[in-house]
């Protein structure tokens, strides 16, 4: 069994608390869009329509604000306001969700976790349905902007999940193999992602939005990524 020398995360769900850096942001950014229609009120159909009740603030783990890129978003929201120019819809879906992205709660130390996987050999790597610059600016709030040795948003010239391309291009840009690979994310797309690519390890995180249900394309599903090194230590597969 090849032995695992790269870590490729997800970022929202992930490295981020899903719920606690995005739950307030769904409401806003939905109002925005829906206020350039003239009417804030349909805020909660786009919600709804995206896949988050605003009543009980529960997200459907398979829905596009779950893992959809923004620009699926702002295609799906502009079809239902009517808005014929979905760029002008996806500059403030972009715009509203990169606000929100910069005041993000971590699910653990991340520079301190990044920090002993770098030292123990592994390879790491960040690839999030979100946009690339946005990502590049919450990593450096988060402070591991410079423990990466890859970065890759939908937006990057890979394609978005769950196609596998951003898995395909952090191998080519660190030389790994897709079997070298462990894929750490927290939705059905990351876990559907790291099959699509072939990558050697599937782990399921549960800070997303995903129960642990509905990651059962996963190879295990710990808590939280604090978890990953025992888990790691568990399966032999330190470089």
């Amino acid at each position: 069994m090849t032995t695992i020398r790269g870590l490729l995360f997800d970022k929202d769900g992930t490295l981020i608390d899903f719920f606690a850096t995005w739950g307030a942001a769904y409401q806003a950014v939905a109002t925005e869009v829906a206020a350039l229609t003239g009417d804030p009120g349909k805020a909660d159909e786009l919600l709804r329509l995206g896949g988050y009740d605003p009543a009980t603030c529960v997200l459907d783990p398979a829905s596009p604000l779950a893992c959809g890129t923004n620009d699926e978003i702002a295609v799906l929201w502009g079809g239902h306001l009517g808005v014929e120019s979905h760029l002008d819809l996806r500059h403030w879906v972009s715009g509203g969700f990169e606000r929100f992205g910069m005041k993000p709660v971590p699910v653990t130390d991340l520079p301190a976790l990044f920090r002993r996987l770098r030292a123990r050999g592994y390879t790491l790597g960040v690839a999030t349905n979100d946009h690339e610059e946005p990502t590049r600016a919450t990593l450096g709030a988060l402070g591991v902007d410079g423990l990466l040795d890859f970065i890759a948003g939908a937006d990057s010239g890979h394609g978005g999940k769950p196609g596998p391309g951003m898995l395909h291009a952090f191998c080519r840009a660190t030389g790994l193999t897709p079997a070298a690979i462990a894929m750490i994310g927290d939705t059905v797309a990351d876990m559907a992602m790291a099959r699509a690519g072939a990558a050697g390890l599937a782990v399921g995180v549960l800070t997303g939005a995903a129960p642990r249900e509905a990651l059962g394309m996963a190879d295990h599903v710990i808590d939280s990524i604090a978890g990953l090194e025992a888990l790691i230590d568990g399966l032999g597969r330190a470089p």
